[in-house]
């Protein structure tokens, strides 16, 4: 069974989950028009959770093949560590290297908003539904924490974002101070999404 810890709410950024308890709760699909997910490998069980302090250097290792290719912005190594809290990780399931299939980290933008960044799926990963795993759990972490909108940002064809119900945005529709830290020069799209 797919399952999310909660996330504690406090602070910033109220996506960081306690790291000393976190039950789980089941995960629920993010929008109806998606695709049902498949697993990683044929009968192997994949797991979206709540990413862990000893996942930060899997983190920073799966998202640097990304970043080479410019579809992330390069984050130092400390970055993974500092918010391990807002990041969700895909693994199990005979997973790529440190046993990550993919992440994505969900950050809080206000009390009703979130921006969802540093998304991506290992190469022998793709393909396999783990991207629409990890947006589905990350729909369902905002939705208990009251977002009522998230925001990204693509240098991609958005095709995954758009199957999830994410739409275009101007950047001036998305919170200020994510959107003047976007680099004009990556041709990056904004997308929203209602949280419903």
């Amino acid at each position: 069974m797919l399952t999310v810890a909660t996330a504690a709410h406090g602070g910033r950024a109220p996506f960081r989950p306690d790291l000393a308890a976190r039950p789980e709760l089941p995960v629920r699909p993010s929008a109806p028009a998606a695709p049902p997910p498949r697993t990683a490998a044929p009968g192997a069980p994949l797991d979206v959770r709540p990413a862990r302090l000893r996942d930060a250097a899997g983190l920073h290792a799966l998202s640097r093949a990304f970043v080479r290719s410019g579809a992330l912005r390069a984050r130092p190594a400390d970055h993974y560590l500092d918010h391990v809290g807002e990041f969700l990780v895909a693994g199990g399931g005979g997973g790529a290297g440190e046993g990550l299939h993919g992440c994505l980290a969900l950050r809080a933008e206000g009390p009703a908003t979130a921006v969802l960044y540093n998304f991506c799926v290992a190469p022998g990963s793709q393909g396999r539904g783990v991207g629409s795993l990890l947006l589905s759990a990350a729909y369902a972490r905002a939705r208990r924490c009251g977002v009522r909108v998230m925001f990204t940002a693509t240098t991609g064809s958005a095709a995954l974002f758009l199957r999830h119900g994410f739409v275009p945005c101007a950047p001036a529709d998305a919170p200020a101070g994510w959107a003047a830290a976007l680099d004009p020069d990556r041709g990056s799209r904004v997308l929203r999404l209602t949280v419903r």
